[in-house]
């Protein structure tokens, strides 16, 4: 069977649940990974994902700030959720669906200033990534297993507009990048969106509401990602590539979110 899994920082369900609706439509995701859904659980637009044909959830809300689903066609069961977040913020939520586990993250921004003392929020933001790649590196690398969601961080010279400017910035910082890359090390994970866009190619999810045509001054980042452990390389590859891609066409429509979907596909 074919599993398409898309993640998409949607910055208030509730504001762009029309264009989640067009985006299910027009791509058919079998699992849609949603952050920033700044509601609470009671507060969520279930109704409208059962008619999107996404009637399985589960969600971690929290009331005007930060939150994370997962919607899915097929049925979801339960399993531990890998909260990394100190503060209690509803930043994690996870599933498994037709055998595969699910971590959908949404790990903090980390604030303006690079400098774990002198900033908090910083400070949390790496927090996060050593206690969430300290619980993973205890997992075992041949189960099949999905870390996704806004990771907040670009990690490659190619995944930001200007590595020499933004090296300087949170969110490409070295430190940052040196936190990603230990969470992908823990259990050797894959990045599919990378693997099928290959470096120096540049890769971008997220780019910000200041530019009035994003296309055209295109300062992106890539902080939306889809990592998968060795046990799911044979279902993520295709004729030795990854189907996986940015819709960054979802970024041209109507009032819309900052970021845009990350897919991929998988022959379970």
């Amino acid at each position: 069977m074919r599993l398409r899994l898309a993640t998409w920082n949607i910055n208030s369900v509730r504001l762009r649940v029309e264009q989640v609706a067009r985006f299910v439509d027009e791509q058919a995701p079998d699992v849609l990974c949603l952050q920033e859904i700044k509601c609470r659980e009671g507060e969520f637009p279930r109704e409208a994902f059962e008619q999107m044909g996404l009637p399985h959830l589960k969600i971690a809300g929290q009331k005007g700030w930060h939150g994370v689903a997962i919607a899915s066609r097929l049925p979801i069961e339960d399993v531990a959720v890998l909260n990394a977040c100190r503060e209690g913020h509803a930043r994690c939520v996870s599933a498994r669906v037709a055998g595969v586990e699910i971590q959908n993250f949404y790990v903090p921004a980390g604030g303006d200033v690079p400098d774990r003392a002198l900033n908090p929020k910083f400070d949390h933001k790496l927090d996060f990534f050593e206690t969430l790649t300290a619980e993973l590196a205890r997992r075992d690398p041949k189960d099949p297993l999905i870390v996704t969601g806004d990771l907040n961080v670009a990690p490659g010279e190619f995944d930001v507009w200007s590595h020499r400017q933004m090296s300087r910035i949170v969110s490409h910082t070295p430190v940052e990048v040196a936190a990603m890359e230990a969470l992908k090390a823990s259990l050797g994970f894959i990045d599919l969106p990378r693997a099928a866009v290959p470096e120096p190619e540049k890769l971008f999810s997220w780019w910000s509401y200041r530019a009035a045509d994003f296309r055209k001054s295109n300062r992106g980042l890539r902080l939306d990602h889809i990592l998968v452990t060795p046990g799911l390389r044979e279902a993520a590859f295709r004729a030795g590539a990854a189907a996986s891609r940015v819709h960054d066409d979802v970024r041209e429509w109507e009032r819309p979110s900052d970021h845009a979907p990350v897919s991929a596909d998988f022959a379970l």
